[in-house]
């Protein structure tokens, strides 16, 4: 399944958004438009979900209830995400409703506003039901959370819960100990990336890193192999064996890897990994301009034999050149004083058009996002 449209109101950025998605989707909007929150909307989902997770510790992680409500809500205080699923190309199979606001009194915890679910038979959930309403503590949680309470809807609970997120970042995942206090949940920046690989069958492992290093030697000059290994004290380890003069002399850990390098590897097993819908944020990110170019083909390739679901924040032009891309998977985000404007490139005329012309995203779309005032920059004084 995918996540084939997704309704907000009141989330983060957005006082409303009502957009269709398809097997892939590429958000484009300047700078605190509202990419990762229009993401964080399934990711919300997900851990709400997820076996340990919940409604309170989701918005707990978050910041609070005050942190995630948009602040052109005014009198509108409630945060409501609505979610269609379907096959890819099908329709809706289920559709998923939540709106959540404060306690006036008490405690001041988020409860249920309403929480509804619909399958291709009309409506098989409503809350508040009469147990709710005749004990309110009911309202703290969802029944996406409760497995004794899903059980007509689990598949919905278990899509929700195999959503991916990914944004590795390179010091984290070379220097992991550096880094004091808790892991983020999921670990999306990947300071436990190489545990995670350990920790796979042998079989499965072996598989992906043999096709991660057919794909690096084209990648990364001089590479020659990729395996995983362990250290004396056990600790997993990448290592990556470069063409040089002197025998072993061109052996090197993670921990003298490019950044570009890093976020590949780790860009190739997240794509390899499974058939969940995955999120990216700018995968672009230190890779060479020729290597950007080719990863939504890629992708593409990668769909069609999983039909997994992949949305992509992105600010490369590189990347939206490629002209396979459409204006049915361009999601554009225009902020405003009422909030984000969120809308697919091939709801305006003027840039469908062009793209039926032969133009690309890059070339169309992209300079539409640029913020208005951006000449001004350059009078910028740092004396």
């Amino acid at each position: 399944m995918i996540v084939s449209r997704l309704i907000l109101k009141n989330w983060r950025n957005f006082r409303t958004a009502n957009v269709a998605l398809g097997e892939r989707a590429f958000l484009i909007g300047p700078n605190a438009s509202g990419k990762s929150n229009f993401l964080d909307a399934i990711r919300f989902l997900r851990d709400i979900a997820k076996a340990g997770g919940g409604l309170q510790q989701a918005i707990s992680q978050r910041g609070g209830l005050s942190k995630i409500r948009c602040l052109a809500a005014r009198k509108e205080p409630d945060v409501e995400i609505d979610v269609e699923l379907a096959e890819p190309g099908g329709v809706a199979l289920w559709r998923y409703a939540i709106g959540v606001t404060q306690q006036v009194r008490g405690y001041r915890q988020p409860i249920l506003r309403f929480e509804r679910v619909w399958n291709r038979n009309g409506l098989i959930l409503e809350r508040p039901d009469d147990q709710d309403r005749a004990d309110d503590e009911r309202l703290t949680q969802t029944h996406l959370e409760q497995i004794s309470a899903n059980v007509d809807f689990r598949d919905v609970a278990r899509f929700f819960e195999s959503v991916r997120y990914l944004h590795l970042v390179p010091q984290l995942l070379r220097h992991p100990d550096a880094f004091q206090g808790p892991g983020v949940p999921e670990d999306p920046y990947g300071r436990n990336f190489l545990e995670m690989v350990a920790r796979t069958s042998e079989k499965t492992k072996k598989s992906r890193l043999r096709r991660i290093e057919r794909a690096l030697r084209e990648a990364v000059p001089n590479l020659e192999a990729l395996k995983d290994t362990k250290d004396e004290a056990g600790v997993p380890h990448l290592e990556a064996i470069y063409k040089h003069w002197r025998p072993n002399a061109g052996l090197q850990r993670e921990d003298q890897f490019s950044d570009g390098t890093l976020r590949l590897i780790g860009l190739f097993w997240s794509l390899l990994d499974g058939d969940a819908p995955l999120l990216l944020e700018e995968p672009e990110l230190s890779l060479n301009a020729e290597i950007v170019r080719r990863l939504p083909a890629l992708i593409y390739r990668l769909q069609r034999k999983r039909k997994r679901q992949i949305l992509i924040s992105t600010h490369s032009w590189d990347l939206l050149s490629d002209r396979g891309i459409g204006g049915e998977e361009t999601v554009m985000l225009r902020p405003g004083p009422e909030g984000t404007e969120v809308y697919l490139a091939s709801d305006r005329p003027d840039i469908r058009d062009s793209l039926a012309a032969g133009l690309s995203v890059a070339e169309v779309a992209l300079p539409r996002t640029a913020p208005p005032d951006l000449h001004q920059l350059s009078l910028f004084d740092p004396v």
